[in-house]
């Protein structure tokens, strides 16, 4: 782990004009008379004063081009919170948020990314756009939502509709993460409908050069905000059914529908970079499977999993995971578990199978467009092996109604073994049975859709609080003084300290929205026990 950049990157960042609006106030006015002004001529021809912000934002979603920020952004938190992956490394002598300890130098880089590069890029488009170029507008809704919507859900409440709107006391409030919701269907809606305006007109290509993901694509960027409509729209079904159904309908009916199919799922070229998980995994060995993953994938003989992991050192055709949350007092005692299988360079943060799952959710309340419920979880198998050239294997796979998640052991210590019996395996089978109770249905989905979604464990680490499956393994070592009790996992990360330090009566406020104190064991908004 490179440990080296908060403080100074912070700096820089604060004076290279995407001034982090959170942190530092009194720099609104010179955000609001940006150096890079645009005149009309700038904007004609071909655009790149408006679309390398997009970009810029886009490849910041999940950093790509500073490890060391990736490393904490996500994969030192949603990576291992979703159970896809652990770490060997006994980071600050075992004392680290992954044995509950949260520290304050783990748990700022997703929110200062955020306001340093997404935010900032999105707010200069939409300026410069607005009236004007309505679909770069749409364009930077899009992504925003994209962005912003896995900072709420590490945090809860996020600076969104009153970004850079400054109060008399010199302090930013924040959105309840209610309201931030309800601000992020209503950009997917706008966007959704503009865009919808351009395809009959076939208009010029003009964000083709700088899109890393649709290639300019209208068709597939309405998708992709339907399907990111109706995956927020589940999010928040347990707590506000109303509002959930309404959104769901409509992405679930508009013309355009959802991705589907593999050519369509959402990855972002970060070419010629290689995948930051490539990096953490074999230059720095600090990440390896995670002991959950191993018990499904193996239990069920599932085919994907030479797709996701190679085999431990110590065996040419056995997977080992770590379990999360125990003692590791050397790096060297799991270092030979099995690590990621290489990943391609690009970043996946939606995919048609995940669309798929969506929509067989969607199909246990009978919200209307969403069909069958057992045709859109096969069919959301059956996507995610096509999309590692797997079809051959589905059949046998879809049929199986006996395999289940295998116990666990730890060769290292029995201490943290799972065994046969244990409260803590699940049951859950792969065949689709028709006269199940719906909650067994829901879990047969979700823990399909877990399997699918993977590398992206923040999207999976938010399923899992929403909807408690996959059934995960609880951490052995719990270094929060009980504000996370172990049985309940772990739900969201405090406030930043920086928040603390420069926006004391915004954070305030913010935490007087949450459901109790500003530490991890507080439940976000939509997850309800």
């Amino acid at each position: 782990m490179n440990k080296g950049r908060s403080v100074i990157n912070v700096i820089i960042v604060l004076l290279s004009g995407l001034t982090l609006p959170v942190a530092c106030t009194r720099n609104f006015e010179s955000i609001n008379t940006n150096p890079y002004d645009l005149y009309d001529d700038d904007l004609q021809g071909n655009f790149k004063l408006i679309g390398d912000p997009l970009v810029q934002a886009m490849l910041n979603i999940y950093v790509s081009n500073d490890v060391s920020v990736t490393q904490l952004q996500q994969n030192l938190m949603g990576d291992v919170f979703s159970g896809y992956m652990m770490t060997p490394s006994p980071f600050q002598d075992n004392r680290n948020n992954i044995t509950y300890d949260l520290l304050d130098n783990w748990n700022d880089d997703a929110w200062l990314t955020a306001y340093g590069n997404v935010m900032p890029n999105c707010r200069f488009v939409m300026d410069k756009c607005r009236g004007k170029y309505p679909d770069f507008y749409s364009w930077a809704q899009i992504i925003r939502v994209l962005a912003m919507h896995r900072i709420s859900d590490i945090y809860g409440p996020i600076i969104y509709t009153r970004y850079a709107i400054i109060n008399a006391d010199r302090s930013i409030d924040y959105d309840s993460q209610e309201a931030a919701y309800n601000a992020f269907f209503n950009d997917l809606d706008s966007a959704i409908t503009t865009l919808s305006n351009y395809v009959p007109t076939a208009p010029s290509d003009r964000f083709k050069n700088f899109d890393p993901s649709y290639n300019g694509d209208y068709i597939k960027w309405i998708k992709l905000a339907n399907t990111l409509r109706l995956r927020l729209a589940l999010r928040i079904s347990n707590v506000s059914p109303a509002k959930a159904r309404k959104e769901a309908e409509a992405a679930l009916n508009q013309e355009y529908g959802l991705i589907s199919s593999p050519e369509e799922n959402f990855t972002i070229n970060i070419a010629p970079l290689t995948h930051p998980l490539n990096v953490i995994c074999n230059s720095w060995n600090d990440i390896r499977m995670g002991a959950s993953m191993e018990s499904f994938l193996c239990g069920y003989h599932d085919p994907r999993i030479a797709s996701y992991f190679i085999p431990a050192d110590d065996r040419n055709d056995i997977y080992r995971g770590i379990r999360n949350g125990i003692t590791i007092t050397s790096k060297d005692a799991y270092s030979g578990f099995s690590k990621l299988a290489l990943q391609p360079s690009r970043i996946q943060l939606c995919t048609a199978a995940e669309a798929w799952f969506l929509k067989a959710e969607a199909a246990l309340y009978s919200w209307k467009g969403a069909g069958d419920a057992a045709d859109n979880y096969k069919k959301g198998i059956y996507t995610s092996f096509k999309q590692y050239n797997l079809t051959s294997a589905y059949s046998n796979y879809i049929s199986d109604d006996t395999s289940r998640p295998k116990p666990y052991s730890d060769p290292n210590n029995a201490v943290n073994n799972i065994p046969s019996g244990s409260p803590y395996l699940s049951k859950c089978t792969i065949k689709w049975v028709h006269n199940a109770p719906v909650y067994e249905k829901l879990e047969r989905i979700v823990t399909q859709k877990w399997i699918a979604m993977f590398p992206d464990g923040q999207e999976a680490w938010s399923e899992f609080r929403r909807t408690g499956y996959p059934k995960l393994f609880p951490v052995v070592v719990n270094n929060s003084g009980g504000k996370i009790p172990s049985s309940t996992f772990i739900r969201r990360i405090p406030f930043i300290q920086f928040e603390y330090a420069t926006n004391l009566a915004g954070v305030q406020r913010a935490v007087a929205t949450l459901k109790g104190e500003d530490n991890g064991g507080t439940r976000l908004w939509w997850d309800k026990p």
